[in-house]
């Protein structure tokens, strides 16, 4: 284990989050939240730097331009990540830190940005990317008689699409 990786995995210790080091140099940390259940978290030491990525979400369904314009405003005003997407439109946090700067406090000022950023935005960008999935998944619960449960934050957005076209919410099935 190089200095750099003793030096993660201390910092991981001392922040007390459940992780795994699937190889060497890579360390794989649970950030759990209450928006976003989990955040599978990347740490990654290379030669030169800690590479940090985490899953955010997948590539919107819909609304794309106000999705991509309301990622674009949140990049400006974050620390030690960024969003960024992958080859199929899916949506990460990630971001790099000089290996001279790895340290228990900056390692934990990292992961404690990964988890606000992932936790608080994600009902958000679920709303913009995602209306329409919600609202068939809440009519298709309602019929049902399942759980709305882990829906409940997002009763608004139902809501608004009832006020929006009030007949598609009188007969979900079609």
């Amino acid at each position: 284990m190089t200095d750099h990786e003793a030096a993660v995995e201390s910092a991981l210790k001392a922040a007390e989050v459940s992780y795994e080091r699937p190889q060497p140099g890579a360390f794989l940390v649970r950030l759990p939240g209450q928006h976003k259940l989990a955040t599978m978290t990347w740490l990654t030491v290379s030669d030169q730097a800690l590479h940090v990525e985490a899953f955010f979400c997948r590539r919107p369904d819909e609304n794309h331009l106000e999705f991509y314009r309301w990622l674009l405003g949140k990049n400006g005003s974050m620390y030690g990540v960024h969003f960024a997407l992958d080859q199929v439109g899916d949506v990460h946090l990630v971001g790099r830190l000089p290996l001279a700067a790895v340290s228990d406090q900056e390692i934990d000022r990292l992961l404690g940005c990964v988890l606000t950023y992932a936790d608080e935005w994600f009902d958000r960008a679920l709303e913009l990317g995602f209306a329409s999935s919600i609202r068939r998944e809440w009519d298709w619960r309602v019929k049902r008689g399942e759980s709305l449960a882990n829906l409940r934050a997002f009763e608004g957005i139902v809501e608004r699409g009832r006020r929006e076209n009030p007949e598609a919410g009188e007969n979900p099935g079609g």
